[in-house]
């Protein structure tokens, strides 16, 4: 009974407080009704606003730039060529005969004029003398027959002879006379053939080994080819160049195997050994056929190389390199920055805001792990090298060297 009358004097009090209540807010007036209102809206914004899901935070894309600058290219072109000698001189023998003597060792240097074999040379000898009495019996009848028209003709002149008698002695003078210069240049070409009984080097150079041995008949009715003299302290380097090369060069204004004094450089060679490293010595192009091998497609181009070691041989079989172009102050990226599809080569640009731009260029020609960039590029750009996988045109970037 004792609870019962508790729960009735709790809501007893209860119904008091709510009466009481309701009675407060019917007094309240419009402008506390607007109050309430505003911060009750108030309130429910600021509870969606703490409740707002967190957006979630850009990632920008770290890249590798390079700054673009201008430098000389240097554009090579590699060919197979083959080592030739500057002079390439056959001994033979003129004359014909037995070979007598050898006057050098196989395979050692041998000056200009210097004696190498020696011909059996009696039988010139013979005819040197032969000529020699033969122009000196001529030289006798000259000599009559000038006096005998000497003495004919005063008695012309006192027609104390006739006509005939002065055209038979000037016929007989002057036919002596024609003896005399035939007997002279029988006897020039006797001591010639005797001459070349002796056979010297007309070069200074390296003698092959003898190809006949000492008593075998030479000369035109034998062997005649006795040994071959190389002169290689200068040596020629051939190789084949293309049709396509020739037009990359005209286009260019460079002409292969021409002195251009308007040029700052010169196309050299440089050679690669059997062992893989390079010669020392440099050569010059001094040579470039006129016309194309219709066969093949190429035409020669020769160059003079140094060769005071001998470490080249003729014959030898070689790797060419030629510089073909020079690039001055051309713009140079690396190849790995490149980006190729079917409208073009293009390459990521970082501007100075960090917007990356798709940048479409022209290439030229690459040259080790660079490519000539023709049109598209200025100096001072930043060039993405690194990281450009990651960035569409228009993203914007940042910089990993910055």
């Amino acid at each position: 009974m004792k609870g019962s009358r508790i729960l009735k004097e709790t809501y007893s009090s209860l119904g008091k407080g709510s009466q009481y209540f309701v009675f407060k807010v019917k007094k309240l007036s419009w402008k506390q009704w607007l109050v309430v209102a505003v911060a009750v809206v108030a309130i429910i914004c600021l509870t969606v606003w703490l409740s707002r899901p967190q957006p979630a935070e850009e990632v920008l894309p770290v890249v590798n730039t390079e700054t673009v600058t201008t430098q000389d290219v240097m554009i090579y072109g590699e060919y197979p060529g083959n080592v030739r000698a500057q002079q390439f001189v056959e001994i033979r023998a003129r004359v014909e005969g037995y070979l007598e003597q050898m006057l050098f060792e196989e395979g050692t240097y041998v000056q200009k004029n210097q004696v190498l074999f020696i011909i059996d040379p009696r039988q010139y000898k013979a005819q040197v003398e032969r000529a020699k009495a033969l122009l000196e019996k001529n030289k006798a009848l000259a000599i009559k027959a000038r006096r005998d028209y000497d003495r004919i003709k005063p008695l012309y002149d006192q027609n104390a002879a006739s006509q005939l008698d002065l055209d038979n002695a000037l016929a007989a003078y002057e036919s002596a006379e024609a003896e005399v210069q035939m007997s002279e240049a029988d006897l020039k070409q006797d001591e010639l053939a005797l001459s070349y009984t002796t056979v010297r080097s007309p070069i200074s150079g390296y003698i092959s080994e003898r190809y006949v041995d000492m008593g075998t008949l030479v000369g035109p009715g034998g062997q005649s080819l006795l040994a071959t003299v190389v002169k290689s302290d200068t040596v020629l380097v051939e190789f084949k160049m293309t049709d396509l090369d020739y037009q990359k060069s005209k286009a260019r204004n460079v002409n292969i195997g021409q002195k251009d004094s308007l040029r700052t450089w010169d196309p050299y060679v440089t050679i690669t050994l059997a062992d893989k490293s390079v010669y020392k010595y440099r050569g010059l192009v001094d040579f470039a056929d006129p016309q194309v091998d219709s066969k093949s497609g190429t035409f020669s181009v020769r160059a003079e190389i140094p060769n005071p070691d001998r470490e080249l041989l003729p014959g030898q079989f070689t790797n060419v390199t030629l510089l073909l172009d020079v690039r001055e102050d051309a713009v140079a990226v690396p190849t790995k920055a490149l980006m190729i599809e079917k409208s073009g080569a293009y390459i990521f640009v970082l501007r100075s805001d960090g917007v990356a731009e798709k940048r479409f260029v022209e290439t030229g020609p690459e040259v080790g792990n660079k490519t000539v960039i023709e049109r598209g590029l200025l100096p001072g750009e930043q060039i993405v090298v690194e990281g450009y996988h990651k960035l569409t045109h228009g993203q914007k970037a940042i910089r990993a060297n910055s």
